[in-house]
């Protein structure tokens, strides 16, 4: 072993150091247990300890923190106020979402729809509010995402989970609404980083799909449990497909007699109409990809 010694030696200033050399006898002594000549004085400083007391040799980088902005531009009342305008209407979802739960918790499954509801509305206002304001920005971006990813990944498949309690199997019934949030997960990750379409979503989107969970309960849809579970699921899958779904702005320049048949049928019986008005836009998306791959 190498002996180390702190301190002076023979009482001479220029010999202090915080780590002492071992001395030649020990040197010496290692030269003759392992019968190697080339056992010198550098390579004995080569591994030799390190005191802790030595300064490390790193350059620390001591360049302050600096804080990103959340509002990019001007930074005037005007529009500070703006910014937390638009802000307030996505926590305001982001809390009806969670009382939303509380209240499925509670057994009040109705009242927790028609709160997720209000989510979607709030929602779609704060990107409207963005944009006409012009304070969009980075910040309400993920501001929005995790504000739907509570909304409409979380509360809503627990909404549904608590309309189907005592009618399904649990396991059943979980596993579809767990289903449901994950899907929504990837669902906002994947729009996050894809470069955006005009025209079409790919896969539905998310707030599409709360709001169909939302009314399905709130209007007690009159469908066997089992197959309740079913359309959950499918529901959930369909949010992480590629398949393409018109955006609202494109449905809304549909031909006017294409309306004319969802309104007559709300009229008549507004839960046979919401059916078949969810299943006619689940089944676009199948029908759009095939006419696409045709005419490429």
């Amino acid at each position: 072993m190498l002996l180390v010694r702190v301190g002076r030696r023979d009482g001479d200033p220029r010999h202090t150091t915080d780590v002492a050399l071992p001395e030649r006898r020990y040197a010496d002594r290692l030269r003759r247990r392992y019968a190697s000549d080339r056992l010198n004085r550098a390579e004995i400083e080569a591994v030799m300890p390190v005191s802790p007391a030595i300064a490390p040799t790193t350059p620390v980088d001591d360049t302050p923190a600096r804080s990103i902005p959340l509002l990019p531009g001007e930074r005037t009342v005007a529009r500070r106020a703006k910014f937390a305008l638009v802000n307030a209407c996505t926590l305001a979802s982001l809390m009806l979402g969670v009382t939303a739960i509380f209240l499925a918790m509670q057994g009040e499954v109705r009242l927790a729809a028609v709160l997720l509801i209000a989510c979607v509305a709030f929602d779609g206002l704060d990107g409207a509010l963005a944009r006409k304001l012009n304070v969009a920005s980075p910040f309400g971006a993920q501001m929005d995402s995790l504000a739907d990813m509570c909304s409409f990944g979380i509360a809503a498949p627990m909404v549904v989970y608590a309309s189907l309690a005592g009618a399904v199997p649990t396991a059943a019934a979980a596993l579809a609404c767990a289903l449901v949030a994950a899907c929504a997960a990837i669902r906002l990750a994947r729009f996050n980083v894809s470069p955006k379409d005009g025209r079409f979503f790919c896969g539905v989107p998310t707030t599409m799909a709360a709001m169909v969970l939302a009314l399905a309960v709130a209007i007690d849809l009159p469908v066997p449990p089992v197959v309740q579970v079913a359309g959950v699921a499918l529901l959930a899958f369909a949010m992480v497909s590629s398949f393409p779904y018109a955006k609202l702005a494109r449905l809304i320049k549909m031909p006017a007699w294409l309306w004319l048949a969802p309104v007559i049928g709300a009229l008549v019986d507004p839960r046979l109409t919401f059916a078949l008005v969810v299943v006619a836009y689940l089944a676009s998306g199948p029908l759009l990809w095939l006419h696409q791959r045709r005419t490429a």
